[in-house]
């Protein structure tokens, strides 16, 4: 190959499944040969883990996926012979597992690396599974001196050193890093940094698609020598991209087109979208089914539902009580019309009478207090569920992160369900993304967004009878559960220690409702899920 050939590297930015090794396969097979064909492309890159898929934890464990994995491998080497293939895998090594990368052409092994850095904080527990990988991994190809690196690698100095003194002109880095709000930004933070130490061009990969709590938004993108982006790929946006590097001083990357960073409220948005439309095309639901309640937090919810899966895969249920307001009936029923959603309308009077009734003797002498108002919200969760059973649709939940923090839900009742949706968004974050949808379109009644929260479980309550107002609450809670900060520093910023003690009091206490809670897209730096694990039983005291 010439000295002066220009490489067309394809960052193949696509959405997987874990555990689906034969399908992943087949996808790499399929990108790599539309690469060559329709891009001209030298080399293909494809995500980290890409054969497994991204995280499969403990799958990675089971002999059943040892073997497709090694049947997969050897099939990969001989399928693309016309086009170099950097792709991510499980690699079994007697008793050990490496996260490792290989780059294959012609049937040929050029190079192999194993992951030296492994990740194993907030949701990433790569030392449960892989063991760190030592040697650097430099490699020839069409005249250029690549070096290969996974994910975390690019996070520390040690890698990126290594693989410059073998003599790399260029740095190719494939990778699975989750979505949070401002991520891209620290990623390409991160990247500079790592080029500033070494003085090496990088091309920057990353993967797409929802796996349970994780969406992957790609935001692949390559910067050069100084630590100038000469591309970025669009976030969420699926398909083969064409990278260049040329030659220069050393490998230079040629300018491509930088697609615009998005808003935090459209990332999130389209993250949260992401994350609904592939839990439930991954597991094969035909649809969802929703209570709609005339509340923001149920309007948003089904507006996600519908621009993830399209109106006719998504029905709504309203089931008044003797306390819903004629306000939430009338605003329900305007969001379904606006979005073209199958609206049901189910009174749950009856099944709250009853109950009660069957109830008299036990609560005799006893004063109506929160119990009540968990019963109509039980009530309304079996009504959902049966829904779910007979038309095997999944049910989404609408409960948001301040509640689920304060334990402001109801086990069996609204906690009930499949997937939640905006579990790791605030109230406060809530309002801001429904404005935002209605940017886009005004599918979601105005007054709906401006009215005063309530569960209208009982006459004229409202969330504020129990909970500070959410100005105050996530705020506090955002420092607590995203910071880690004690009372003391929580109140240095401003707020009243006996508001805080409480707040904090209520998140300790509602751990056990969070543990029966169903997954949810992650969008902040910590959500309730794989990266929070407090214990429910603890002595411990403010």
């Amino acid at each position: 190959m010439a000295q002066d050939h220009t490489l067309r590297i394809a960052l193949a930015q696509i959405n997987l499944l874990v555990g689906d090794v034969r399908g992943n396969l087949a996808r790499v097979i399929a990108e790599a040969r539309r690469a060559h064909a329709e891009l001209a492309a030298d080399l293909v890159m494809f995500p980290e883990l890409a054969l497994s898929g991204y995280p499969p934890e403990d799958l990675l464990f089971h002999r059943g996926l040892r073997l497709q994995i090694e049947r997969a491998v050897r099939e990969l080497r001989e399928a693309v012979p016309q086009i170099g293939v950097l792709f991510g895998y499980p690699e079994y090594h007697g008793d050990q597992i490496y996260n490792a990368a290989q780059l294959v052409r012609g049937g040929r092994v050029l190079a192999n690396y194993r992951k030296a850095c492994l990740p194993n904080y907030r949701v990433f527990d790569e030392k449960r599974y892989f063991t760190a990988g030592s040697e650097p991994a430099v490699v020839d190809f069409d005249g250029y001196r690549l070096g290969l690196l996974i994910c975390e690698d690019s996070w520390d100095t040690a890698p990126a050193r290594a693989a410059q003194r073998l003599g790399a002109e260029a740095l190719l880095i494939i990778n699975a890093s989750p979505y949070e709000i401002h991520k891209q930004r620290e990623r390409e933070q991160v990247v500079s940094a790592r080029i500033s130490e070494v003085g090496l061009p990088m091309v920057y990969l990353n993967l797409i698609g929802g796996q349970d709590e994780l969406v992957f938004d790609g935001n692949s993108f390559v910067m050069d020598a100084a630590g100038r982006l000469a591309m970025r790929v669009g976030a969420f946006e699926e398909g083969l991209f064409c990278a260049e590097l040329q030659r220069g001083t050393g490998a230079v990357p040629v300018a491509g087109v930088v697609a615009p960073e998005l808003s935090d409220e459209c990332s999130v948005y389209r993250a949260l979208v992401m994350g609904v439309r592939d839990y439930v095309g991954k597991h094969g639901f035909p649809g969802v089914v929703m209570g709609l309640s005339g509340g923001v937090d149920s309007a948003l919810t089904l507006s996600i539902a519908v621009d993830a899966l399209g109106p006719a895969h998504v029905h709504a249920v309203m089931m008044p009580s003797p306390y819903t307001s004629a306000m939430s009936r009338e605003d329900a029923a305007a969001q379904a019309q606006a979005l073209g959603v199958a609206l049901s309308v189910i009174s749950i009077d009856a099944m709250f009478e009853s109950t009660l009734a069957a109830l008299r003797e036990e609560f005799a002498g006893r004063a109506a207090d929160a119990t009540e108002e968990n019963i109509q919200a039980r009530c309304r969760g079996l009504l959902l569920m049966a829904i779910s059973n007979k038309t095997g649709r999944m049910l989404l939940t609408t409960g948001n992160k301040s509640e689920m923090a304060v334990g402001y839900a109801t086990l069996y009742g609204d906690m009930a369900g499949g997937f939640a949706p905006i579990k790791d968004c605030s109230k406060v974050l809530v309002w801001r993304l429904a404005r935002y949808r209605n940017s886009i379109a005004p599918v979601i009644p105005q007054r709906v967004i401006e009215r005063e929260p309530s569960a209208e479980l009982r006459p004229d309550q409202k969330d504020s009878d129990s909970l500070p107002p959410y100005e105050v609450l996530d705020p506090i809670l955002e420092a607590f559960i995203e910071e880690d900060l004690s009372v003391e520093e929580i109140c240095e910023r401003g707020f009243e220690r006996a508001v805080v003690a409480r707040v904090l009091d209520m998140v300790k206490r509602a751990e056990y409702k969070r543990r029966q809670a169903p997954p949810g897209v992650r969008v902040s730096r910590r959500a309730f899920g794989r990266d929070w694990r407090y214990p429910i039983t603890s002595g411990y005291r403010r």
